[in-house]
């Protein structure tokens, strides 16, 4: 009876982290696409681009690879940029470890392999419900292989699709479009976020034409810094105001 019970209770998580994520596949798709495209345009083979969203499985980590790659930066700039976009994920880890503490290794290797931002984006907020149990590991893993299956098809279409796209159309502009669309409601919501992206697009202006294209860490490193001195700034008037 125990069993029945348990296997209902890990087949329901299982299938609301399909449907919770689901909404967010919207995003995912074109992105998966246009990655698709972009690897085979900066000179990286069909296996290499295909094996690159396979196996680092970081939207926004590969589209920085594969751009500084094409772009002649030297190793050491290429994983310092991919690293510092990484950072991001210690927080996760962080946030979601002490609910799957009591997982076995051979489960907080899959689940951290598919812990993305969109699938940390609905798993927190699953886990710190008052309904947490505990097989709510399995919604992260119905989020995360939603997500991983998504992002692997919609690469492997955008890498056929390369082919049938005119060279004259240069689809180079559409990552930056992406990304403005990715961070533009926290920029409009926070005034942080709205400061620091304000002094990192400032600094890299500022800095294009250094060597070895510094430019990209000195106004990310700048940029966050700025941020964050604004956000310790705001804290106290939050404080105030509650």
């Amino acid at each position: 009876m125990a069993t029945n019970i348990n296997k209902s209770l890990r087949r329901t998580e299982f299938y609301s982290g399909i449907k919770s994520v689901s909404p967010i596949l919207i995003g995912v798709i074109p992105f998966g696409l246009i990655f698709g495209i972009l690897g085979l345009e900066a000179g990286f083979t069909s296996v290499q681009t295909f094996l690159m969203s396979s196996i680092i499985f970081a939207g926004a980590s590969q589209v920085v690879f594969v751009q500084l790659f094409s772009g002649g930066a030297l190793p050491v700039i290429t994983i310092l940029s991919v690293g510092i976009i990484n950072l991001r994920h210690f927080l996760y880890s962080a946030a979601i470890s002490k609910h799957l503490a009591h997982l076995p290794i051979k489960w907080k290797i899959p689940l951290a392999y598919l812990l993305t931002d969109e699938a940390f984006a609905v798993t927190i907020k699953r886990m710190s419900g008052e309904e947490d149990s505990k097989f709510s590991h399995y919604y992260l893993l119905g989020s995360g292989i939603t997500l991983w299956l998504t992002w692997q098809i919609s690469t492997l279409i955008g890498i056929l699709l390369e082919k049938t796209i005119p060279e004259e159309l240069n689809l180079g502009f559409a990552i930056p479009l992406v990304f403005l669309a990715l961070i533009a409601p926290d920029v409009i919501k926070y005034r942080s976020h709205a400061i620091c992206a304000l002094s990192a697009g400032t600094f890299a202006i500022i800095f294009h034409n250094l060597p070895l294209n510094l430019w990209i860490i000195l106004s990310a490193i700048i940029g966050l810094l700025v941020g964050a001195i604004i956000n310790k700034i705001d804290r106290p008037k939050k404080a105030t105001i509650r």
